[in-house]
């Protein structure tokens, strides 16, 4: 599923709901990304703090894509689609 994301909040929750959702703890994802687990919430709660380096590495972990596009090029919705 596609997410258009629009501020850094989002970005937390998304990170947030897809670890989740993988039933991967904090302090699991921290371990396998090398930090600690008060470090990932920190990063969860205010992602705008993110490199763009670490926000690669969490987003493949979660086993996620980061797609960057123009709003010309998003794809139409289809009666199919609902």
């Amino acid at each position: 599923m596609a997410q258009t994301l629009t501020n850094t909040q989002q970005v937390g929750h998304l990170l947030t709901a897809n670890r989740k959702a993988q039933g991967m703890t904090q302090a699991q994802a921290a371990a396998r990304l090398g930090i600690s687990q008060a470090r990932l919430s920190e990063l969860e709660q205010n992602p705008g703090r993110l490199t763009i380096d670490r926000l690669l590495v969490l987003v493949n972990l979660l086993g996620l894509e980061l797609v960057l596009r123009s709003p010309a090029e998003k794809p139409t919705q289809t009666a199919s689609d609902w």
